[in-house]
């Protein structure tokens, strides 16, 4: 669940983006292939904050793609993304909020907040959690961890459950990407584009709107 990657890329080219890694000190270059597609499905013209005290994810894997789909004007829209994903995972405290722009008749933005899993002792659960990121800020920890691994080979012969590139999606399968038996991220802060889960459980959900701008963080 790591990186920060933006700008201008040529997406009918092959791109070399350069993301920060969420292990400490490391930079890593993510390949982007032509035609790579991170979530099965289109996605919307608006990015959303995720904040969380803690996550803590089983058979953690990632490697770079492309979101695509359109901007809040219905022009073509593609953002360079860093997926995380967890064959399963449990989420302390987490905050969800977008913001939507000059809301029609209102005339003011308008802010949509979902929390969740505000008890520790129930979390919220996920299983199969992929998340496409564009920025991340945390704390990490990691349990063999395997930094530089073809993202076509990610999921582990020894790891029953464990995960590979998104099934439905498509990534550069010779591209850089990494994986860890376990990955637990604290104090965690992100933007996304989206996220997709086989299963996913939401404790104490609350879901508010509020007029003017108000984030997760």
């Amino acid at each position: 669940m790591s990186s920060q990657v933006r700008g201008g890329t040529r997406w009918k080219r092959f791109a070399l983006v350069m993301v920060p890694s969420v292990v400490a000190t490391a930079a890593v270059g993510v390949g982007l292939a032509q035609g790579a597609l991170a979530a099965s499905f289109s996605v919307s013209g608006q990015s959303f904050k995720v904040s969380t005290d803690k996550l803590d994810g089983q058979d953690f894997v990632q490697y770079g793609s492309v979101a695509v789909g359109k901007d809040l004007e219905g022009k073509d829209a593609s953002h360079a993304v860093a997926v995380s994903g967890f064959s399963s995972a449990t989420i302390t405290n987490m905050c969800q909020s977008v913001v939507t722009p000059k809301v029609p008749f209102i005339g003011k933005s308008v802010s949509l907040e979902l929390t969740a899993g505000t008890n520790p002792k129930r979390p919220v659960e996920a299983t199969n959690l992929y998340l496409d990121v564009s920025q991340l800020d945390a704390d990490a920890d990691f349990e063999n961890i395997d930094i530089g691994v073809a993202a076509g080979s990610l999921k582990k012969k020894d790891r029953p459950n464990g995960i590979g590139i998104q099934p439905g999606t498509k990534a550069n399968e010779n591209g850089f990407a990494q994986r860890a038996d376990r990955a637990v991220l604290t104090k965690v802060e992100q933007t996304a584009w989206a996220t997709t889960a086989g299963t996913f459980k939401l404790s104490d959900l609350k879901l508010r709107l509020h007029t003017g701008v108000k984030e997760c963080f």
